[in-house]
């Protein structure tokens, strides 16, 4: 590992950026999770995981891992009322609007019993964990013989429009033609590696490819994903602000050019069981 990617890693476990500041509010999940309003397909992710869930006993026993803003646990007080739901994550100022019982607490050390759940969910959240396969063990301690965890991430070139309008914007402040890559906040639990980290603890990992494409006729959504990332600011080595509004006015000229700006999303989830 190089020492840029080993810095980076660092930034994207450090609880403290996390807790203090990424997930301090929703504001920046939020802005990254509304960029999904343009794709197409439209894929009611919610529900899909909600549907994973159907063969969970009406008593049963969820925990979402890493909850972040709620957006799993509201719509699963929503279709199914019957389960017994815990919301769990690192960052407090995140808690706060998760309709409850919420805690804080560590993926690498969760405060449960072992085969205690039904279902756990860790939903884009297993690449800010510092030891991957020591949260997949706690996943597994903690899920009944029968029951089944459900991840979800996106595959490596996730994006990759986003990325490559980042570093044009980047070179463009620092005059050097084409600017460094922006931080990757999944490149450590992505939907190629995932199988791997969780085929550790579970003999039967189904991958469910949900790719797509975003198209935006406006540059605000996919400057607020681009600046979403501003708890790192200071690994990106270019001025963020300027680099954000350089990027702003490409897209400009980009979507007055062609009339609208394409991203392609590749996303997935992952059923595991024993």
């Amino acid at each position: 590992m190089t020492n840029l990617s080993a810095a980076h890693d660092a930034a994207v476990t450090d609880r403290r950026r996390l807790a203090g500041s990424a997930y301090s509010s929703d504001r920046d999940l939020a802005a990254r999770q509304s960029l999904y309003q343009w794709q197409t397909p439209r894929y009611d992710l919610p529900g899909i995981v909600a549907e994973k869930l159907s063969g969970v006993r009406g008593d049963g026993r969820v925990v979402d891992v890493g909850c972040g803003n709620g957006k799993f646990i509201q719509r699963l007080r929503e279709d199914r009322p019957d389960l017994a739901l815990l919301g769990l994550d690192i960052a407090p100022g995140i808690l706060a609007s998760v309709p409850g019982p919420v805690a804080v607490a560590d993926a690498t050390r969760l405060p449960l019993a072992t085969a205690s759940v039904d279902a756990a969910l860790a939903l884009h959240m297993l690449y800010h964990v510092p030891d991957i396969p020591q949260a997949v063990r706690e996943l597994s301690r903690v899920v009944a013989r029968d029951g089944l965890v459900v991840a979800s991430t996106n595959r490596e070139r996730d994006k990759a429009e986003l990325d490559d309008l980042w570093q044009r914007a980047a070179g463009d402040v620092l005059g050097t033609g084409r600017g460094p890559a922006r931080i990757s906040l999944g490149a450590r639990f992505t939907l190629e590696k995932a199988p791997a980290f969780l085929g550790e603890e579970f003999s039967r990992v189904e991958t469910i490819e949900l790719p797509g494409t975003v198209t935006v006729r406006d540059p605000e959504p996919a400057i607020a994903h681009l600046a979403s990332y501003r708890a790192w600011a200071d690994q990106h080595d270019v001025p963020f602000d300027a680099t954000i509004d350089r990027a702003r006015s490409i897209l400009v000229d980009h979507i007055t050019r062609h009339g609208a700006f394409e991203i392609t999303c590749l996303g997935g989830i992952l059923i595991c069981h024993r």
